[in-house]
């Protein structure tokens, strides 16, 4: 059986809603469906409770585009309320007095209401409407049952190691997000299952910004060209100081640290998934954190030696911050390492990195790695390469999330 962890506050987990169950009857199954209180989590793991505003103003309003973007491409019609977040207590409460039964369609009517007819569920009026008209008495989301079964639900889910919403649980695994639900699937169905977009139009190209310094680049740079490949689009590579750019949009140097221990322990697990699925060696460097000035600017001079790096260091553990290490990697790949470590010297190289740090901040980019589309749209994030590849094909969404 397939558990889905959920609270109607988070719009990502209103995409997933509408999935869930048409992805587990694909594969023989059924979902129980398991309403937490998001808030609940993140105050068990000293989290924010609106994390978004502990983010740089770029991250923000990428994130508030990404919501769109996903909304738009799964087909889900999303409106996004001004008042979020609202309370959803009530809701969630209102979500456990139902009988498994009637629990899926009374979730997806408060969902809708909230992110469709942007009406507030935390509204005593609003809560007793839509349980009377699931058969449910008006009063039900006060039930010290539905109370009580609430706040361990959100103790089950934490101590699976749920730190947000959506959460599916297949068996002791789980998968944060509805971009992992075609990771959901393959698990389900112990096949690889990729979504792909149709053909679009060749000859386009996409700046990719990328620091050796981060696993989900590493995973980025060794899927993006053959996704560009397949589109015929061509890839501009764009090294960038990515510590340089966090400290100039008010990030942390290394955001994983600042995660709770759930959200580290799950984000390493992601990470191996991820590379399976693009198929991929990955092995958590001891080396890390590492100095990348040399790789980069080195691959300023070759593209070519990119990939050489990034699995040196992310494949090999190998600490390409050490001089040697690089001449080595380049050696190996049959680049001229003498003139490329001599040429990461040239002023004129130091001052193309900075220049792309530049151009990337301008752009909105707020992590690595980011994809720019000729148009200036931005995406972030290498599980975000489905919406490349879609957007590569021809797709855009509505005008406010490009």
């Amino acid at each position: 059986m397939l558990s889905f962890f959920y609270d109607v506050v988070c719009p990502y987990a209103y995409m997933a809603a509408t999935r869930i169950d048409a992805l587990a009857a694909r594969q023989g199954q059924t979902v129980r469906w398991v309403p937490v209180l998001l808030g609940g989590l993140f105050k068990s793991q000293g989290a924010p409770q609106v994390p978004a505003t502990t983010w740089a103003a770029s991250k923000q309003l990428l994130g508030l585009k990404d919501t769109l973007r996903m909304a738009d491409r799964l087909g889900v019609p999303l409106n996004f309320p001004l008042a979020h977040p609202r309370r959803t207590v009530g809701a969630m409460r209102l979500c456990v007095a139902a009988d498994d039964a009637t629990r899926p369609a009374l979730s997806l009517a408060l969902f809708r209401a909230y992110w469709v007819e942007g009406r507030d569920v935390g509204d005593p009026a609003v809560l007793a409407e839509i349980a009377v008209a699931h058969g449910l008495p008006k009063d039900a989301h006060a039930s010290p049952l539905a109370r009580q079964g609430l706040f361990e639900n959100t103790e089950i889910a934490g101590s699976k190691g749920a730190f947000g919403v959506p959460t599916m649980a297949v068996g002791d695994e789980i998968y944060w997000g509805v971009d992992r639900l075609h990771l959901v699937e393959g698990a389900l169905s112990g096949q690889r299952v990729q979504p792909q977009a149709p053909l679009g139009n060749p000859g386009q190209q996409i700046s990719f910004y990328h620091d050796f310094s981060s696993p989900f680049s590493y995973l980025g740079a060794s899927a993006v060209g053959g996704i560009c490949a397949r589109q015929g689009a061509t890839v501009d590579w764009r090294p960038i100081l990515l510590g340089a750019l966090f400290r100039s949009i008010g990030t942390p140097d290394v955001p994983l640290f600042t995660f709770s221990p759930e959200k580290q322990r799950y984000m390493l697990k992601d990470l191996h998934r991820w590379a399976e699925f693009w198929g991929v060696p990955f092995a958590w460097p001891p080396c890390f954190p590492v100095r990348t000035i040399l790789p980069l600017r080195v691959a300023l001079q070759a593209p070519e030696a990119t990939l050489p790096l990034y699995r040196a260091l992310w494949a090999e553990g190998r600490d390409i911050g050490q001089d040697e290490v690089v001449v080595d990697v380049l050696t190996d790949a049959g680049l001229d390492a003498a003139a490329l470590v001599e040429g990461a010297a040239d002023p004129a190289i130091k001052q193309r990195l900075f220049a792309n740090n530049a151009a990337a901040e301008a752009a909105g980019v707020c992590g690595v790695p980011g994809f720019v589309l000729e148009d200036g749209m931005v995406l972030w994030g290498q599980d975000r390469l489905f919406l490349l590849d879609a957007c590569l094909s021809g797709w855009r969404p509505r005008l406010e999330a490009r």
